[in-house]
């Protein structure tokens, strides 16, 4: 959905209430679902996390995915709006004793709500330092939306473009942690073709996922942290991981240091899928 036709949905609930956002959100879910050229590669991804259940089954799991995805908007038209959102916070203390000390990481990744994770982090702590790496794609609508909401919220934003290299937006991000503020990083997808890697195991399948969130944690001395944000109800849940410090005690020992972490991170990934299977809004190819 480009940003014109999201900005007219919205403006129409404003007149006619939420749930004729949810209505026609669920409508155009229902149309992604029939015609999106994604569907299979869900299937498939079902298929692995339900082995002993039938194709049938798996395309219903496929049709609750879509469905679950138009949570993530109506969810921002509630943060705009003057409803007040509840949520409670798990492992909170974790990360309140990196912050302004050697700072911490947070692996977002493309399960539950990672846009409200952000904002609840800044309503839990006002003063937080927070920074996002996100993708820059050539069109963007409704993304564009969602970055200028975070920012008028307090978070700094770095784009990422597809097919440019970051080195200089890397150094600023350590420079960021280095003064006692969070980074937040996709852990589970990769931007570009060409983009350094890490093979993990999910699933019982080769999964790959970007291997700069642990460079960062090893140059930086950071840890990090597993960060979801799920909907119970009409409140969240937001649950952060225990730290993950990735050390390597000699050159030849990075690359199976920065593999342990990476497993680590993927075994947290598989868990809180197995606990929200239709939250998962990754929709393209993940297992190989």
């Amino acid at each position: 959905m480009n940003g014109f036709w999201y900005k007219l949905l919205v403006g129409s609930s404003w007149i006619f209430g939420s749930w004729f956002f949810a209505l026609i959100a669920r409508i155009i879910a229902t149309g992604y679902f029939l015609f999106s050229r994604n569907v299979p590669e869900s299937r498939r991804f079902y298929a692995a996390l339900y082995p002993e259940q039938s194709k049938l089954y798996h395309l219903w799991c496929t049709f609750q995915q879509y469905q679950h995805f138009t949570t993530i908007h109506f969810d921002r038209l509630l943060l705009n709006s003057s409803h007040n959102v509840d949520f409670t916070s798990q492992g909170w203390e974790n990360l309140e004793a990196v912050i302004g000390k050697q700072g911490g990481i947070l692996l977002m990744s493309h399960l539950g709500n990672w846009e409200m994770a952000a904002t609840l982090l800044k309503r839990q702590k006002a003063d937080l330092r927070l920074l996002l790496y996100m993708g820059v794609k050539e069109k963007e609508g409704v993304e564009r939306i969602q970055k200028e909401d975070l920012r008028r919220s307090g978070v700094t934003i770095i784009g990422v473009d597809q097919e440019e290299n970051a080195a200089f937006s890397a150094v600023e991000g350590i420079r960021f942690l280095q003064s006692g503020g969070l980074v937040s990083l996709t852990g589970d997808r990769l931007w570009r073709h060409d983009q350094r890697r890490l093979r993990v195991t999910f699933l019982g399948h080769d999964a790959y996922i970007p291997e700069a969130p642990f460079i960062f944690a090893l140059v930086s001395g950071s840890p990090l942290f597993a960060f979801f944000t799920f909907r119970t109800g009409k409140s969240y849940t937001f649950t952060l991981s225990d730290p993950l410090t990735v050390q390597a005690q000699s050159r030849q020992d990075r690359a199976a240091a920065l593999n342990r972490a990476a497993q680590h991170y993927a075994d947290l990934l598989e868990q809180a899928l197995r606990q929200h299977p239709f939250e998962w809004y990754h929709f393209e190819r993940f297992l190989y």
